[in-house]
C-alpha cells in the first residue's frame, strides 16, 4: 500500500524542484533572450531563425514522447532528470564560441536535446507530489519559480549589454547558474530519491492514454503551438525593425517570463477549480500577443509581450496541470511526452510558417498566428465537456 505524505511534504519536493528549475532559467532563458539578434548578427535571415528555433522546439518537445515512454518504461526518472538537465545547461556557455549561424544553430538544438530527455520524467515525478496539492497549483508554483529565474537571466544578459559587452560574454556569464543548478539537482536527488509515494490512492486507474477527452486536448494544444511563434522571432522583429535597441531586448523578454510567473501561478490556481473558463480565457488573451507585437510601435509591442507571457503561462502551468487531470499516474511519462511531441511539432510548423510568412507579408502571418490559436477553444471545451475528471 502507498504511503501517503503531507501536504507540506509535497510542497516541499515542488519547492525544491522550483529551485534547480530556477538556476537552469537563468541560464537558457538569458540566452534564448539573444539567440534571434545573435543568429541574425552571424548572418541568418528571419525564415532561417524562425526554422532553427523551431526545428529546436521540435526536438526539444518532439523527442519527449521516447523519452517520456522509455521513463515510464524502465523506471529511470532521474537518470533522464540528471542527462537532460546535463545536456541542457552545457550547450549554453558554448554559444559563446560560434562564429556563424549553423554552429550557433547546432547549439540551441542541443540545448532543446536536453530539455526533451529531462522533462516529461521530471513531470512525473512532480505530479506524484502535485496530486496532493492539486495539479494546477503544483504546476503554477513550480512555474513561479521556474519564472523567477526566467527573468533574472535576460535581465543579466542586458547588463552585459550595458556594460559594453559582447554576446560571447553574455553567453559566458551564464555558465554560472548552469553550474549552480547541476549542484541544486544533485542536492534534491540526495534528499527525495523516491517520490513514488506521493502518488494518491484517490487517483482514478481508468484514465487512459487514448481517451476521447485527452485527443480533443492534445488538438487544441497542437492548434494553440501553431500560433505561438517562439519569443527569438519576436526579438527578431523588434531589431530588424530598429523597434527595439539590442540593450532592451533580453529586458523585453525578461518582462515577459515576469508575467509568465503570475500568470502561471494565477490561472493554474483558478485551474483547479475551473477548467473550461480558464483555458479559453488564456487561449483569448494569448492570440492577442500577434497584432500589437508585430503591427504597432514599442508601446503596442510591450502589451503584446505580455500577453505572449501570459500564453507561457498557460502553457507551463494549466496544460501541464491538464495532462495530469486526464491520465492516470503510471502513464504519464508517456502521455507528458505525447503532449510535448504535439506541441513541439506544431510549433516547428508554426514558427517556419511564421518567418517565412514574415517575409512575404507581415499581415498575413498575423492573421495565421491570431486565427488557428483561437481554433483551439471549440476543442478545450470537448476535453473537458465535464466539471473535473478526476
Amino acid at each position: 500500500m502507498k504511503k501517503e505524505f503531507s501536504k507540506k511534504q509535497a510542497l516541499r519536493i515542488i519547492l525544491f524542484f522550483g529551485v534547480v528549475s530556477l538556476f537552469a532559467d537563468v541560464t537558457y532563458e538569458g540566452a534564448r533572450s539573444i539567440t534571434g539578434p545573435f543568429l541574425e548578427l552571424l548572418g541568418a535571415g528571419a525564415a532561417t531563425v524562425g526554422i532553427v528555433i523551431g526545428f529546436g522546439e521540435l526536438i526539444g518537445y518532439g523527442l519527449r514522447f521516447v523519452t517520456g515512454w522509455l521513463a515510464d518504461r524502465t523506471g529511470w526518472y532521474w537518470i533522464f532528470i540528471i542527462l537532460g538537465y546535463g545536456v541542457n545547461v552545457a550547450a549554453i556557455p558554448l554559444l559563446g564560441l560560434a562564429e556563424s549561424w549553423k554552429l550557433a544553430a547546432a547549439l540551441i538544438v542541443t540545448e532543446r536535446l536536453g530539455k526533451a530527455i529531462r522533462t516529461p520524467a521530471r513531470d512525473a515525478v512532480m505530479s506524484q507530489a502535485t496530486s496532493v496539492t492539486g495539479h494546477g497549483k503544483g504546476f503554477g508554483i513550480h512555474e513561479a519559480m521556474d519564472q523567477i529565474g526566467a527573468v533574472l537571466g535576460p535581465t543579466i544578459v542586458s547588463g552585459v549589454f550595458f556594460w559594453q559587452g559582447t554576446y560571447s560574454m553574455g553567453f559566458a556569464v551564464l555558465a554560472i547558474p548552469a553550474v549552480l543548478s547541476m549542484i541544486s539537482l544533485i542536492i534534491v536527488r540526495i534528499n527525495f530519491p523516491d517520490t513514488r509515494s506521493f502518488s494518491q490512492n484517490r487517483e482514478p486507474a481508468d484514465r487512459f492514454l487514448g481517451s476521447s477527452n485527452f485527443t480533443y486536448f492534445l488538438t487544441g494544444v497542437g492548434l494553440v503551438a501553431l500560433g505561438f511563434a517562439d519569443f527569438p522571432l519576436l526579438a527578431y522583429h523588434f531589431k530588424f525593425t530598429s523597434l527595439v535597441s539590442d540593450r532592451w531586448i533580453p529586458l523585453m523578454y525578461a518582462m515577459a517570463m515576469g508575467v509568465d510567473a503570475v500568470a502561471g501561478l494565477g490561472l493554474g490556481t483558478l485551474f483547479d477549480q475551473w477548467k473550461r473558463p480558464v483555458l479559453i480565457f488564456g487561449v483569448v488573451l494569448t492570440a492577442c500577443f500577434g497584432p500589437f507585437v508585430f503591427l504597432g510601435g514599442w508601446k503596442l509591442a510591450i502589451v503584446g509581450v505580455v500577453a505572449w507571457g501570459i500564453g507561457m503561462g498557460m502553457i507551463e502551468s494549466v496544460f501541464r496541470a491538464s495532462v495530469a487531470e486526464l491520465v492516470s499516474s503510471d502513464k504519464r511519462g508517456w502521455a507528458y511526452g505525447l503532449f510535448n511531441g504535439v506541441f513541439g511539432l506544431a510549433w516547428f510548423v508554426g514558427s517556419s510558417v511564421a518567418g517565412m510568412l514574415y517575409e512575404v507579408n507581415i499581415i498575413s502571418m498575423v492573421i495565421f498566428l491570431v486565427l488557428v490559436q483561437l481554433l483551439s477553444i471549440p476543442f478545450f471545451c470537448k476535453a473537458f465537456a465535464f466539471d473535473n475528471p478526476a
